[in-house]
């Protein structure tokens, strides 16, 4: 059983995905917005049907959507949705784009949807009921040793403009396999068992919601580089299957990244 608000996330999300699979492939047309990221008619229809259906269920709730920006955040709780996270791969016909909707409620996110309608994955979850992908539970992996362990790289250029690189490097050499998956792609795989840690910088709070909700509840933790809870002003990440693997690597480049 889910609850009122994960059910008006989830069939949200899937109204957003007959939109995205409507355009995707179909070369339309891209406009730059002033922070140099790209945005389609199909990021903002998106985001037209997901408040639509949210906003018809819970009236009284915020809502703040990378596209139509902050609405009446004092609510008692804030939808938050980026309604295709990942543009630059979708106008370039490359699946690895997702909706991320987050419910944020009491300082935190409570539940969360990451669909990704064209590569064929839909993780949800919600506090204290464990995390979903494709209606199976799913678990972080049980790797303790960063020696054994596979850690995911995002964007990093903040962290590569700061001191906390040298820590980066130190993990590059220690850990047993590095990769670069980014966007939605490696916090499902982190969440099902797949990799074991997760590190991105210049991210804002509606790319990383609903996933944060995701990992932890498979067990997993999510936090910024310093080790901090997130706050609607977040824009690192350091995600893990857990201690001790997480504070080893926080360790590792937390203390140094601001």
């Amino acid at each position: 059983m889910v609850s009122n608000e994960l059910q008006a996330a989830l069939d949200a999300a899937e109204a957003a995905a007959d939109v995205i699979r409507a355009h995707y492939g179909r070369g339309i047309g891209v406009h730059v917005k002033s922070d140099n990221s790209p945005v389609t008619e199909a990021d903002m229809l998106a985001e037209k049907v997901i408040r639509e259906t949210l906003s018809a269920r819970f009236p009284t709730f915020g809502f703040y959507g990378e596209e139509s920006g902050r609405h009446h955040m004092d609510a008692e709780a804030v939808w938050i949705v980026d309604p295709i996270d990942g543009t630059k791969c979708f106008v370039r016909d490359t699946p690895f784009f997702s909706t991320q909707i987050a419910l944020w409620r009491g300082g935190r996110a409570v539940l969360g949807v990451s669909s990704a309608p064209v590569y064929g994955e839909l993780a949800w979850a919600e506090e204290g009921a464990g995390a979903f992908m494709n209606g199976r539970p799913i678990r972080v992996s049980a790797i303790t040793e960063l020696s054994a362990a596979t850690v995911s790289f995002g964007n990093v250029k903040a962290i590569a403009r700061s001191e906390a690189w040298a820590g980066m490097r130190e993990l590059f050499e220690r850990a047993y396999s590095t990769r670069g998956y980014g966007d939605f792609v490696h916090y499902h795989l982190l969440a099902r068992g797949a990799l074991d840690a997760v590190i991105e910088s210049d991210l804002s709070i509606y790319d990383m919601a609903a996933l944060a909700v995701i990992v932890r509840e498979a067990g997993g933790a999510f936090t910024d580089l310093e080790g901090g809870a997130l706050s609607l002003d977040t824009h690192t990440v350091l995600a893990s299957n857990g201690s001790p693997l997480h504070g080893e690597l926080r360790e590792l480049i937390g203390r140094q990244c601001r």
